[in-house]
């Protein structure tokens, strides 16, 4: 009988796809508790915290594989895919984007959204107007193609986390709603004191 878990090789060594689930494991992170007491935590409440902690991973793989192949197929960058985003989205509110507003949505200098969008205009993806209330300034407007090819794919997949939550009780969300917004104000605050 074989006494390795799963995922893990015959080296001991996490394999295949559920290894990354690992690196979210109490027992392996932190096996001598220099981090993280487990002075009032069950056994069990330690197991289900990890398994916990393997989605919020597995969220994350599939994101990153999710903007991955959204940058291949719309053969953008990065950069260049968060200000379609932008662009998008403030076009359904009713705005008029500029560039000042871009580079701080983005948090990049004002220089960088000038090269960002002059790549962006030679590829046909924006045109720059004149904004339509400040004559000092130009906004800019996705292209009908771009905004297309965006909706139908990044914009489709991403849709399927509404479908998610769609799924959960009110009571479940708020419960999720808290327990991300927590998550991400911890890390936030780990950042500023110990970089």
């Amino acid at each position: 009988m074989d006494d390795r878990e799963d995922g893990e090789g015959a080296s001991g060594v996490p394999e295949g796809d559920g290894a990354h689930r690992w690196l979210y494991d109490l027992d392996a992170t932190d096996p001598l508790s220099e981090l993280v007491s487990r002075d009032h935590v069950s056994r069990e409440e330690i197991v289900q915290i990890g398994r916990l902690m393997g989605a919020m991973a597995d969220l994350r793989r599939a994101e990153e594989a999710l903007a991955l192949a959204g940058r291949e197929y719309m053969q953008l960058g990065t950069t260049d895919m968060k200000a379609i985003q932008f662009l998008i989205v403030s076009a359904n509110k009713g705005g008029a984007p500029t560039a000042s507003a871009l580079s701080a949505h983005l948090g990049i200098s004002n220089a960088s959204v000038t090269k960002l969008l002059d790549r962006l205009e030679r590829g046909g993806h924006i045109e720059r107007l004149a904004h339509p209330t400040d004559r000092r300034s130009r906004t800019i407007r996705l292209s009908e193609q771009t905004k297309a090819a965006a909706m139908a794919s990044m914009g489709r997949a991403q849709a399927q986390r509404f479908h998610a939550a769609a799924s959960l009780t009110a009571d479940e969300r708020e419960v999720v709603t808290r327990f991300l917004q927590h998550t991400a104000d911890d890390i936030r605050d780990a950042l500023g004191r110990f970089f």
